[in-house]
């Protein structure tokens, strides 16, 4: 996972880090964004009709082992889980391809994203920090639609829907490329709490909870993806394609334990939002490389930090 070459992407990218631990603060190990998290350990697999649309080895494997972290939104570690500022919920899967090997996919628990590039979402959280917050989110109706779309908490880290946001493309052997925006869907359905409920959780009722949950059954989710046609969009993440566009389903993935020493794992893990494995490419979008610019930044500081809160 190499840093970008483009000087003002990575100074961007260092600022979003700066400005997330101003709005935030500084947690030694801990990600400045999406603190609080649990890694589980499962299988990925395939469909039989993912196999036409990509040579990825995750997609054509007959199986592939992989980790998933679950974690709620900010980068504050003790966050409760009954904060509504947990949300949107995050989801990252690596895909262990072996001898060293992997790739990722991250996404979040709502199909928006406040902004089209990394320069304009530093400008959202420097208006976090000034004060004008009101004033962004008024000249910019993407970041409007992001803070006002629905964030019921939910029962479970497992009974959410998660969406890539960002494009990617499938690159069958011919070389034909199909645009998709991955989504997550729960075996166990979405399950919401209404608002008494939630009165009666802990600070960390969803971390609980799926351990509870996993040591019972498996935790199961559907992978699909939402497949563009001629002329969608594919370089913005927050211009949406019609909802009649075709889902084609990718495979499904089971959780069956927590990995072992998980705040260590936790620390050490980078998350790349770039494929970079064959049959899979990244879209045009700019949000792409400056997401990978800010986790390797944000990674190398957690890795480096003495101990972990």
């Amino acid at each position: 996972m190499p840093f970008p070459t483009d000087e003002v992407l990575m100074k961007t990218a260092a600022d979003v880090v700066a400005g997330f631990q101003a709005v935030f603060g500084k947690h030694p190990g801990y990600r400045p964004a999406h603190a609080k998290g649990q890694i589980y350990s499962g299988t990925f697999t395939p469909s039989e009709e993912v196999k036409k649309l990509t040579t990825a080895p995750h997609f054509n494997n007959p199986s592939t082992p992989i980790w998933v972290r679950f974690s709620n939104s900010t980068g504050i570690p003790n966050i409760p889980d009954t904060d509504p500022n947990s949300d949107p919920r995050g989801i990252a899967i690596r895909f262990h391809l072996g001898g060293r090997k992997h790739t990722d996919i991250v996404s979040h628990s709502v199909p928006f994203f406040p902004t089209r590039t990394g320069a304009e979402f530093l400008e959202f959280l420097q208006s976090l920090m000034g004060g004008t917050v009101g004033e962004f989110l008024g000249s910019h109706p993407p970041a409007m639609a992001f803070v006002q779309a629905p964030k019921p908490p939910p029962v479970s880290f497992a009974t959410l829907e998660y969406f890539s946001v960002t494009a990617f493309k499938l690159i069958d052997a011919a070389g034909k490329e199909t645009f998709i925006r991955y989504h997550f869907i729960p075996d166990a359905g979405v399950q919401s709490l209404d608002a008494e409920a939630v009165k009666e959780k802990g600070p960390n009722y969803l971390q609980d909870e799926l351990e509870e949950r996993v040591v019972k059954a498996p935790i199961g989710f559907k992978l699909v993806a939402q497949v563009a046609a001629e002329g969608d969009v594919t370089d913005d993440a927050t211009v949406h394609w019609p909802a009649d566009r075709p889902v084609v389903e990718l495979g499904k993935f089971t959780l069956d334990a927590i990995v072992p020493e998980n705040l260590k794992e936790q620390k050490y893990i980078i998350f790349d939002p770039i494929p970079r494995v064959e049959g899979v490419g990244p879209s045009d979008d700019p949000l792409l490389e400056m997401r990978a610019a800010i986790y390797l930044i944000s990674g190398k500081q957690r890795r480096a930090a003495e101990y972990a809160e």
